[in-house]
């Protein structure tokens, strides 16, 4: 054990012991290479000796010091002292979440889910580093006095070898994964089961599954089913319900594949809580859950040499801000080959094999019976969009401008309500009436709900006299996204860090993302000099209170598109960190934007131009200008046959997609003959005999070139011919003769032939 006032590696002087754990003491030590304070994690000696185990966590220990995130406590320095192993990590001073929850018994639904998608961000960045935590849980999850979330404990799980496994397992045994607890593959859909668990008890204030000893919670993770946190709080919005329900799944496949995508849905339950949109994929194969029996639970704990009393629960003396439950399972899965997992694997793969086999009976006992194989389940219904209808926009993070611009470019209408919001900023919209990608009538009047900013409240009348970190607290509590400029000022009459005075003052109001000056009291000289805080990986608001702290200030913010730092965090800063400006000096950054935002041109050749005109919505674009229309025997007439942009290429959103529609197959217009014949009377009854009134009688018939031909019925009876009647023939693209045959009753003669020319 230190003691205070030693000093590690000539750097680090011990000023307290702030908590102990299986594995590990941590002491509060101040840096005098860089004045400052910092944790540091001493190994106890039995560990010390393990030359193995200290070389795991060596490297372990590095992997996690490359980690830098807002979200997650920094770890500064690993070495060796004198046989004393350490690692030295950024000093939080605060509570662990397992305490805070303690403290509450509860949380409301709003904060647990604030403080998730925080542990989150920091999981993210972790896997983005190929860093899998295997030990999230509320002990491992820290919040400062400033409400900063942070996870800790980053790759020290890993290098706890199943020889270090001691009673504090107790306390990660409630947040493992089915994998983990059967010593199976893990990977980040892991930590998304623990992230889970640990969501489930911020909202009901208890852990889903509880035991006597570790192995019977154990079993519960593998075997039980979550009991529905809406059984405790019966208020609990069906959003959250579900986002717990996916994280929890047991099978690894059914999960959030990605924390991204868990985050993204917390965001989404803040602004839609009532809303039904998370989707968890069906149970394949409709297969039964395996059940472990009493002998496969007996062979696990013989192979990894386990018993009851490994694992009784003892008393966790953790400080407030300190982190020291680092001491949990560790995944040998990169280890040289172990011959009890490989008699573990191989019992696997028989029961694997058993299992299949009755599947396949299954199958085709059930085909047998059905006398068909083929899928008995209804097609998906598809909606076709026609003139009448269009597809509501998602308007999420819209301002009031541009979500008005939206819903007019769909054709709709809308009504705008307002109201106070803590999550969501002035002028930005909080939610729709109509769910986005919902098809419905043009017209539709559409609520939109669009932020107030939030409530203004009162100043605290009671800063003046508090130290300027509890000054700080409870403006926190306020919850208002407040940022502060931290003012030293000389009063020997003023006890240190006394707060002296505040802008505003009270009785003032203040609202959402105000900035609160704080005046406290240097005691004696100010400072000339301050040291640079590294603030790369800070949102704005986290670097300017960082800043604040070290006595300078956030000076200006450029922002520039980043592929690999996410959106909203510093890319950049102008000094670097340790150097030493003046106090009140101005520190420059480049904010991140994220990768720069692009759409990919859809098909719309063969579309219609309602069609085409809702698959560029779809994809963030436009129907721009249409071209002359050409003849393309390719498509249809009315279909489009040529895009401005090509399919495939990225564009800017919004970019306008020019268009040309086919007129068809191009027909060549032959030439036309025409033919007429002016059929006179007298020729017709030139051979014929009339009647004793001098009146000729018969029925009239015509053929054309050897056809009877019809022609108006009028004249088919000879009294009503007319002295002259044109018969037109029909056009025809050649040239050339017609022979015209007229015949009274009898139509094996005729009374008259023409031979007419097509001209």
């Amino acid at each position: 054990m230190l003691r205070k006032g030693m000093f590690i590696s000539d750097r680090y002087e011990i000023i307290d012991k702030v908590g102990s754990g299986g594995m590990s003491d941590v002491y509060k030590a101040k840096c005098h290479k860089l004045n400052r304070f910092v944790a540091i994690k001493v190994l106890k000696a039995e560990f010390s000796e393990d030359k193995n185990f200290v070389s795991k966590f060596k490297v372990e220990a590095q992997s996690a010091a490359g980690l830098a995130h807002p979200n997650i406590v920094s770890v500064f320095d690993v070495g060796e002292d004198n046989g004393i192993h350490y690692i030295v990590m950024e000093l939080v001073e605060g509570i662990t979440l397992k305490k805070y929850i303690e403290k509450k018994g509860r949380l409301s639904t709003k904060e647990a889910v604030s403080i998730a998608i925080q542990v989150a961000q920091g999981i993210e960045a972790a896997h983005n580093n190929h860093i899998i935590h295997r030990d999230i849980k509320p002990q491992n999850i820290i919040i400062s006095r400033e409400g900063k979330v942070k996870v800790t404990d980053f790759g020290i799980a890993r290098a706890a070898s199943s020889n270090t496994i001691n009673s504090n397992a107790m306390g990660s045994v409630h947040y493992i994964s089915p994998e983990q607890a059967r010593g199976g593959f893990i990977d980040e859909k892991s930590d998304i089961y623990s992230l889970g668990i640990t969501l489930y008890e911020m909202i009901t204030g208890s852990v889903p599954f509880e035991g006597d000893s570790t192995v019977t919670v154990a079993l519960q993770h593998i075997q039980g089913e979550i009991p529905s946190p809406r059984g405790v709080v019966d208020d609990l919005p069906i959003s959250v319900e579900k986002i717990i329900e996916k994280c929890t799944q047991k099978k690894t496949d059914r999960r959030y594949p990605k924390v991204s995508l868990l985050i993204a849905d917390l965001k989404h339950s803040l602004i839609s809580p009532d809303e039904d949109f998370v989707e968890i994929a069906p149970v394949a194969n409709n297969q039964s859950t395996v059940v472990i029996s009493d002998a496969e639970v007996a062979l696990i704990r013989k192979e990894t040499g386990r018993t009851d009393e490994d694992f009784e629960e003892i008393d966790e003396n953790t400080a407030d801000f300190s982190t020291v439950d680092d001491d949990d399972e560790y995944d040998d899965d990169d280890e040289e080959d172990n011959p009890k997992l490989d008699k573990i694997v191989a019992i696997g793969g028989i029961v694997t094999g058993v299992l299949v086999l009755v599947v396949v009976i299954f199958l085709a006992v059930s085909i047998f019976k059905n006398g068909t194989g083929g899928d008995s389940k209804k097609p998906e219904e598809t909606t076709t969009l026609d003139a009448n209808h269009t597809i509501m926009p998602d308007l999420t993070g819209m301002t009031e401008e541009e979500a008005i611009e939206a819903i007019g470019k769909a054709s709709l209408g809308y009504v705008i309500e307002t109201q106070n919001s803590n999550t969501v900023e002035e002028g930005h919209v909080i939610s729709a009436s109509v769910k986005y990608g919902k098809v419905i009538e043009k017209n539709t009047k559409i609520k939109i709900q669009v932020s107030e900013g939030a409530k203004p409240q009162d100043m605290p009348d009671d800063l003046v006299g508090m130290t300027r970190e509890e000054a700080i607290e409870t403006l926190n509590k306020l919850n208002l996204n407040l940022t502060y400029d931290i003012q030293p000022v000389e009063d020997d009459s003023v006890e240190l860090d006394v707060v002296i005075k505040t802008e505003p003052e009270y009785p003032a109001t203040i609202k959402y993302g105000d900035k609160i000056v704080i005046y406290y009291s240097s005691g004696g000289a100010v400072a000339t000099d301050a040291v640079v805080p590294n603030i790369v990986g800070y949102t704005e608001t986290a670097a300017n209170n960082t800043l604040a702290t070290a006595n300078l200030k956030l000076g200006n913010v450029e922002h520039q598109y980043s592929d690999s730092v996410s959106e909203g965090l510093i890319m950049h800063q102008d000094v670097n960190p340790n150097e030493k400006l003046p106090v009140g000096s101005a520190v420059n950054v480049i904010i991140s934007d994220g990768p720069e935002k692009r759409c990919v041109v859809p098909v719309i050749t063969n579309c219609s131009v309602s069609e085409a005109t809702s698959k560029l919505q779809e994809a963030g674009l436009a129907l721009g200008s249409e071209l002359e229309s050409t003849y393309n025997e390719s498509y249809n007439p009315g279909c489009i046959c040529e895009q401005g942009i090509a399919a495939g290429t990225s564009v800017a959103p919004g970019t306008a997609v020019d268009y040309r529609v086919s007129l068809g197959a191009q027909t060549t217009e032959a030439d036309v003959y025409s033919a007429s014949v002016a059929i006179k009377k007298k020729d017709i009854v030139r051979n014929l005999e009339a009647d004793e009134e001098g009146n000729y009688t018969g029925t009239v018939v015509i053929k054309v070139d050897g056809s009877f031909y019809d022609f108006d019925s009028k004249y088919a009876d000879l009294s009503a011919w007319p002295d002259s009647w044109t018969l037109d023939l029909p056009d025809r693209e050649e040239s050339g003769t017609a022979t015209v045959e007229v015949y009274v009753n009898d139509v094996s003669s005729p009374v008259y032939t023409y031979d007419v020319k097509y001209k």
